[in-house]
């Protein structure tokens, strides 16, 4: 019923007088219009001096910082129903140099270092000057955060600097981890932006509301955005002074995954992030180098919690003597080298991009005498958020079968490795099992893979966040292919690519998107708008179905199947905790379904809580589409009513 008054709504508007918005681009070899004009009706238009597409890190940033240089307005567009972004799903490390909480602690850095660990960390592949414009503004930013609250969100009330090992080391301490202090956040990072953002009387945001398109005035300025929000209306929203992209990457989008990626398509991911924004831009003219797009880091330690989605997490067994196989029963890699880049670039060409940890019961134990179990401990320990991941058997030809690789290889593979701990030194892996390197960072014990035991954990290549994009200058300007600036057009965050090189350096996944917002929101407010340029879609512009959503929708359940009437209930791992889904049965169809209880994040998870159980009911059935935003959550309310359903035709 909400859908239909919609509709009509949308259609009382357009027979009311709405206006339609035309675009022409011109044909690259003649400059004459194109024959095909694409015509949209517009239901409303809303007009700001700055427009700002996306409300994660980027986005926030950007309006703040337009407000800031003078803007009276700003409109935010979000397609989902918050802001956040990508920080929505992590605790988010940051890094900055030459900082006020280094000088308290003593720690002598500098910005040339910072620019040249940057580099470094990424194969030397990175864009310098974007990297020495992110260097110079990055530390501004930081202590802007601070100011801002961030200093009180430190553990134990003191902010210090450290080093991170899950990504490459710095050179020195410039990795920040404060954590959230308010409900609903994850990273205090979001924390600082959205409070402050909220204090702006000058920025407004329309939630659920998506872009579609871009578009250019009569003087090649690209100052619209047409967008269609949840009521099926489209909106036009025109900037007086320019138009920010901040709409993030492609790490959701398995079609370019698979393209970009040799085994992309078997990656795990953490996001929803199909990259719409690169084919809105591309259409008018933005560059993008393939090259970059072929940049997406991984980290070598995904939990898989569904069908495609996973989460950080390793079992750290190979610290205590573990090793690692492939699905072929082979070790690739020497698990504890410390460069993480390169167990990640392993891990990312192995078949199906899938890994199995192997160890013994005296492995986790002096794993955890080491305290070197925490992790495990959270992920696969009895009652543990992924225990069902973990395989045991008597032999290590059982354990093969149990995870389909070929039990003569494993064999082979475990007496090698033992071969190599009775023989000591270093083996052709690189790894050393001389006993005077036992107790540093990667090294906590020497073991053989024998015992009464046997155990094995699936990881597989876990995508974050991706390196390839648009490409901008050192203030935020998208570029054609020509190296023009397009007028108006402004980007920041993820949607832009080539700045990091092939790998990602801590901390600038966050501080990046803040950083490059600032620069962007600067020059949207001192900029005079260029006339006369000619708008025209890329030469190399991506095939539009690599952005359609290729997530098809599990068939759970026949739900044909007859259904006993009664009130059922299962029980699932949640985010922090379990999750207690109670379905009731009448006439045979799925009458109503309760979320009774659930540990997950609200900020993330409280759309598909509150929206998945009536589409559950509307449709009478479990096999029906994730909420976009949500997937953990989705995957756990639909693989509990599966579980009640399964009940029910006993």
């Amino acid at each position: 019923m909400k859908k239909l008054m919609a509709l009509l709504m949308a259609s009382l508007l357009v027979l009311s007088g709405c206006s339609s918005s035309t675009t022409t681009t011109t044909n690259e070899e003649t400059e004459a219009p194109s024959t095909t004009e694409a015509t949209v009706s517009v239901d409303e238009e809303k007009s700001a001096d700055v427009i700002v597409v996306g409300a994660g890190p980027a986005g926030l940033s950007s309006a703040i910082a337009a407000v800031d240089n003078g803007a009276e307005s700003v409109i935010v567009i979000e397609k989902a129903d918050k802001t956040g972004g990508n920080l929505l799903l992590t605790s988010g490390s940051m890094s900055a140099a030459e900082t006020s909480i280094q000088e308290e602690e003593g720690i002598e850095d500098t910005k040339e270092s910072y620019v040249q660990d940057i580099l470094k960390n990424g194969a030397n592949l990175g864009n310098e000057e974007l990297i020495r414009a992110y260097v110079e503004e990055d530390t501004a930013a930081f202590e802007w955060m601070l100011d801002n609250g961030l200093y009180e969100m430190f553990p134990e009330g003191r902010a210090k600097a450290v080093f991170a090992p899950e990504h490459q080391l710095y050179s020195v301490e410039r990795t920040y981890k404060p954590k959230a202090t308010a409900e609903g956040y994850s990273s205090a990072a979001h924390q600082v932006l959205d409070t402050y953002v909220k204090t702006l009387d000058q920025v407004s945001f329309d939630f659920n509301t998506k872009a579609i398109k871009l578009e250019a005035n009569e003087n090649g300025q690209v100052l619209s955005v047409l967008a269609t929000n949840n009521d099926g209306q489209t909106i036009k929203y025109t900037a007086n002074k320019g138009v920010i992209m901040c709409t993030g990457g492609y790490s959701g989008n398995f079609n370019l995954l698979e393209k970009y990626a040799e085994n992309g398509g078997d990656y795990l991911t953490s996001t929803t992030s199909m990259g719409e924004g690169l084919y809105l831009m591309q259409e008018v003219g933005a560059y993008i180098d393939e090259e970059n797009m072929s940049y997406i880091p991984t980290f070598p330690m995904g939990v898989q919690t569904g069908e495609r989605t996973g989460t950080i997490g390793s079992t750290y067994t190979w610290k205590a003597g573990g090793i690692t196989v492939n699905q072929e029963g082979n070790r690739f890699v020497n698990e504890q080298e410390s460069k993480v880049d390169v167990r990640e670039v392993a891990l990312e060409e192995q078949p199906g991009a899938v890994q199995y940890d192997i160890y013994t019961d005296k492995i986790l134990e002096d794993l955890r005498a080491a305290g070197g179990s925490m992790m495990f401990d959270l992920y696969f320990a009895e009652g543990g958020r992924a225990e069902g991941l973990v395989q045991s058997a008597d032999t290590l030809e059982e354990l093969a079968e149990k995870i389909n690789v070929p039990a003569e290889n494993l064999v082979a593979t475990v007496e090698a490795y033992n071969a190599a701990v009775d023989a000591g030194g270093v083996d052709d892996l690189g790894r050393s099992y001389d006993p005077s390197t036992v107790g540093t960072t990667y090294n906590l014990a020497i073991n053989k893979i024998e015992g009464d035991k046997y155990y094995a954990i699936p990881l597989k290549a876990l995508c974050v966040m991706t390196l390839g994009g648009v490409t901008i200058d050192t203030t935020g300007h998208v570029l054609d292919e020509a190296g023009n600036q397009i007028p108006g057009l402004y980007a920041a965050g993820e949607v832009v690519g080539g700045i990091w090189g092939k790998f990602v350096s801590g901390g600038t996944g966050v501080m990046g998107p803040i950083t490059f917002g600032r620069i962007a929101a600067k020059s949207v407010m001192n900029d005079e708008l260029a006339t006369g340029y000619t708008v025209a879609p890329a030469s190399n512009i991506f095939d539009k179905a690599l952005f359609e959503n290729n997530t098809e929708v599990v068939e759970r359940f026949d739900m044909s199947t007859a259904l006993t009437d009664g009130t059922y209930s299962a029980t699932v791992d949640g985010q922090d905790g379990p999750m207690e889904v109670e379905v009731e049965i009448a006439e045979g169809k799925i009458a109503n379904v309760t979320i009774v209880s659930n540990n997950e994040t609200e900020s993330v998870a409280a759309n598909a809580l509150s929206s998945l159980p009536e589409t559950i009911v509307a449709e009478n059935s479990v096999n029906v589409d994730i909420v976009s935003g949500a997937t953990l959550t989705s995957n756990r309310i639909l693989d509990a009513v599966t579980d009640c359903l399964n009940q029910a035709s006993k």
